[in-house]
């Protein structure tokens, strides 16, 4: 059949069965993850019971590692590393339904880098549903991890719980970070405002995934008129799930109290000119270099509109003690080949 006797309907046919057959191995490839997920975790429970009850030791875990290397061949995973992260995670999750509905959703080795790195359970946790809402890799989960995330959610200081409803006050709250982390950017700490907010624009696939799901990048120099007057916002967004504009004014300098009263002008022009009726209110937030608490506990205390002020952290503003601890780019890729061949050989002995 060529081209010209297809029906003309074929392409739309031929568009929504790619995607029917997308989404089926979508979720066959989450229903395998979540089996074998299942499965170490019962051989790590059976594993943590009979050390517990029998005193296995750790050439028990050798042994045992063999011979289901033996058993199974084709299957990769049964080697005493593994086993003894198994172990690990029926001890971490004694919980079957919680590995169900929760661990299980995410890859193995997710599984594995969060034992690593996480000791707090409820930490753990976080990034599981972080990992699960937006679909991380394991490389963006270690650099979640490593710029510590979970610790800089919700740490902005804001007025929100005075000038916003709940539960939208405690949502847009747990949006703000406290400090950024801009370690992306190659900019040396006497960069100038403009020179911070093109940066950023140049970056702006790694600044939307810093600012958190939800955030959608609407422009930058943003034009309001006032009075016949133009006043530009140097970044707007809009939070899908806040349902709100968002503008961040940028500061390469430490936080002073007019900064506020400025965002305070520039929220309520946003609210006047461009929300819509199912809007929520629009946030503001001032990106500094620095701040004093107290300074801006007292420039929010009485404003009306919802702001927050947050810090930022560029790549070399890591203190020279730290600087001088930290590996060289050679040391690094010296260390990443070495795990790599590492990684081969422990897949091709299990």
């Amino acid at each position: 059949m060529t081209q010209d006797l297809l029906p003309a309907s074929y392409d739309a046919f031929l568009s929504g069965l790619k995607e029917r057959i997308r989404h089926a191995q979508v979720r066959a490839a989450l229903a395998v993850n979540q089996e074998l997920v299942m499965l170490y975790w019962q051989v790590g429970r059976e594993i943590l019971i009979r050390q517990q009850q029998q005193g296995w030791g750790a050439k028990v875990i050798t042994r045992l590692a063999k011979d289901l290397q033996k058993a199974f061949p084709e299957m990769k995973g049964f080697s005493r590393t593994n086993l003894l992260y198994m172990r690990a995670f029926a001890e971490a999750y004694p919980d079957e339904q919680f590995v169900q509905q929760v661990a299980g959703q995410i890859p193995w080795f997710h599984n594995c880098t969060l034992l690593d790195k996480i000791k707090d359970p409820d930490e753990r946790q976080w990034y599981i549903q972080q990992t699960i809402q937006q679909g991380w890799s394991r490389s963006t989960l270690i650099q979640r991890i490593e710029s510590r995330l979970y610790h800089r959610q919700g740490e902005a200081l804001t007025n929100f719980e005075q000038t916003l409803p709940q539960p939208q006050s405690n949502l847009a709250q747990q949006v703000l970070r406290d400090p950024y982390n801009f370690d992306f950017l190659s900019l040396g700490q006497e960069a100038q405002e403009r020179d911070l907010e093109a940066a950023l624009i140049r970056h702006i696939r790694e600044f939307l995934l810093e600012l958190g799901v939800g955030f959608a990048f609407v422009g930058s120099q943003y034009p309001l008129q006032v009075s016949g007057k133009e006043y530009r916002l140097d970044l707007l967004f809009y939070h899908f799930r806040l349902h709100c504009f968002v503008v961040i004014d940028l500061k390469t300098v430490e936080f002073e109290p007019e900064f506020s009263g400025k965002m305070n002008f520039y929220v309520s022009a946003v609210d006047d000119l461009l929300r819509g009726p199912a809007d929520q209110p629009t946030i503001g937030i001032v990106l500094c270099k620095t701040q004093d608490h107290t300074v801006v506990e007292y420039a929010l205390r009485d404003l009306n509109k919802p702001i927050g002020i947050s810090t930022y952290q560029l790549k070399d503003s890591l203190p020279e003690p730290l600087k001088g601890n930290l590996p060289t780019i050679e040391e690094l890729e010296t260390q990443l080949n070495v795990l790599s061949v590492e990684i081969e050989e422990e897949l091709e002995n299990s």
